[in-house]
């Protein structure tokens, strides 16, 4: 035994083992007799499996490209932006000064943030009102095919499209023959504007627009009020030829409003000839001392009928049957003229905005909402406190992009905007167009409003990337 004690204390410990504790580390394993001898493992590769400098040959290409049409116009830009119109002489930031004192760049600065501020609110709330509205409907997908196809059409074919819905003439733009449509069911109509009698009328001109009788009128004695100068297109659909008044009794007095002009030639002044239509709707007023006694409006034949209280009075044809029909809005002048485009860009990217909400809306989980509803809560709160904010990723998605899109818009300005209001609905993009070619182009100027750009976007999209890897960390 003593024997076998020493002889196991002389013996080694195992290579495979560590004798003083601890984790065994197993060591590398000897080939066997006629074996052939261990591969050394392979370094670490990269991603393609091939060598760094492979890959960046590849990459080549597309970073002379980045670099030619990206990096060096931003450079160049910046270094441009230091020199005056000529581009010899040193400005240092006398043109960056000139984006905050001239008046016309002031106001594109202006727009943009009117822009940045309402553009991409308006059409992301609109986005999940629709999404929202769809998404239980029968044809919501027909419905959002519909608000998703303006899409399909360019910023150019757009601004075409709402400079003729904006079109001051009512015949032609679609905007004021509704808003005209509107105002003229509560309110009067213009009777027959540039109507006027001429020098052999029985009529002269009162001042305000109005005219009025030349001498008194007596009862017993029918009177005329012939006019001329009415548009055929201006004159009621239902009037009748005009017809000489009957004498009133019990004193009345009675005449006739017509329009004593015959079409084709013929006729006579101051006769009612057979092819001359009578002033239907026209009002008359009979006036003594200044104070209106009494009033009446003429008929389909233009007769009319006043009491016996007119007797000796003044006939007057108040100016308000001579005014200038109501056209509308001036959509494009500079009251409106912003408001209008932003209406133009929201009819577009409301849809786009509808469309990647709905893909959100789709993924959110049912077993809580309906949870929500269990628990007793309407369908406005299961939305506001619930939809909305499991919707904020997606939501922010959205806002982000339309508010760097609309940094840049040009398009429709350029297009909606007529010549006469395009300085009232100027935008940075815009002013750097028209600061950057023409006669009178200063690149100087161009280039600093080209970087102030940059500077505008660049906190966007920085606080965009931030977001996309928290959720990417998730």
């Amino acid at each position: 035994m003593t024997t076998a004690a020493a002889g196991g204390a002389d013996e080694a410990p195992p290579a495979d083992t560590q004798p003083s504790g601890g984790t065994s580390v197993p060591a590398p394993r000897k080939p066997l007799p006629g074996e052939p001898p261990l591969r050394k493992a392979p370094g670490r590769r990269s991603v393609t499996g091939t060598r760094r400098a492979i890959a960046a040959l590849f990459l080549l290409p597309a970073l002379v490209l980045l670099g030619a049409l990206v990096v060096y116009p931003i450079v160049y830009s910046v270094y441009r932006s230091f020199f005056d119109q000529a581009g010899t002489g040193f400005a240092g930031f006398g043109n960056y000064k000139a984006l905050f004192t001239d008046d016309t760049i002031r106001t594109a600065v202006k727009n943009n943030a009117i822009w940045v501020v309402f553009a991409p609110t308006v059409s992301t709330a609109l986005g999940l009102i629709f999404a929202v509205l769809t998404e239980r409907i029968r044809w919501g997908t027909a419905f959002k095919l519909i608000v998703f196809m303006p899409m399909a059409i360019s910023m150019l074919a757009a601004g075409i499209i709402f400079r003729l819905v904006y079109d001051q003439a009512p015949e032609r733009g679609v905007a004021n023959a509704v808003w005209v449509g509107v105002h003229d069911t509560f309110a009067e109509s213009a009777g027959f504007p540039k109507a006027h009698p001429l020098p052999v009328h029985p009529l002269k001109a009162a001042g305000g627009g109005a005219f009025v009788t030349k001498v008194p009128v007596r009862a017993g004695e029918p009177v005329q009020l012939p006019l001329v100068g009415v548009l055929p297109a201006k004159m009621p659909s239902d009037a009748k030829p005009a017809r000489a008044p009957q004498t009133g009794g019990n004193g009345q007095i009675t005449g006739t409003a017509w329009l004593d002009f015959t079409k084709g030639g013929g006729g006579s002044p101051n006769v009612i000839d057979a092819r001359e239509l009578g002033l239907k709707g026209i009002k008359v007023e009979a006036v003594k001392d200044g104070k209106v006694v009494a009033s009446a409006t003429a008929g389909a034949d233009g007769t009319f009928t006043l009491p016996a209280s007119a007797d000796g009075a003044e006939l007057r044809l108040p100016a308000s049957n001579f005014k200038e029909p109501y056209n509308g809005v001036d959509w494009l002048g500079p009251s409106f003229v912003t408001p209008g485009i932003i209406g133009s860009y929201v009819w577009m990217w409301a849809g786009f905005a509808m469309v990647l909400i709905a893909a959100g809306l789709a993924g959110l989980p049912r077993e809580l909402l309906e949870a929500a509803r269990v628990d007793g809560a309407n369908e406005w709160q299961v939305f506001r406190r619930i939809t909305v904010p499991m919707l904020a990723p997606v939501l922010a998605v959205v806002l982000v992009t339309l508010m760097i899109n609309v940094l840049k818009v040009f398009d429709l300005v350029f297009i909606i905007a007529p010549g006469s209001s395009q300085d009232d609905a100027n935008v940075l993009a815009l002013q750097l167009y028209r600061s950057s070619f023409g006669t009178d182009a200063d690149l100087g100027i161009g280039s600093a409003i080209a970087v102030l750009l940059l500077l505008l976007v660049v906190p966007v999209m920085l606080f965009n990337i931030r977001r996309i890897r928290k959720e990417g960390r998730r």
